[in-house]
């Protein structure tokens, strides 16, 4: 499973922070690994350089073996709380559409 990780101007995409991210993505997908061939992540603040709730938002798209790849976002007052909210969420999505393929 490939991560790409991309950031806007407004956000720190220092090595340290996609190292962070990229190795607590990988671990909380661990389970999906052999469904998954590549996650793209993207981090954007949409206010810019003002300040704003809410307004970190991180985009996941994770492409499936054989699937149309699927994307799940969540808007959080920071970035770690942003990526948690979305990967809750692809975490989800990524059961129902597996539970449906096992009973296919």
């Amino acid at each position: 499973m490939i991560i790409q990780y991309n950031t806007d101007k407004t956000i720190s995409g220092k090595e340290r922070n996609e190292d962070f991210f990229t190795a607590q993505i990988a671990s909380e997908l661990e389970r999906y690994q052999s469904h998954i061939t590549r996650i793209e992540v993207h981090l954007t603040d949409q206010n810019g350089k003002k300040e704003g709730l809410n307004d970190i938002r991180c985009l996941l798209e994770a492409r499936l073996e054989g699937r149309q790849p699927m994307a799940v976002s969540d808007q959080a007052d920071t970035v770690a709380q942003a990526v948690s909210g979305a990967l809750d969420k692809l975490k989800a999505a990524l059961d129902t559409i597996l539970e449906k393929m096992q009973n296919h």
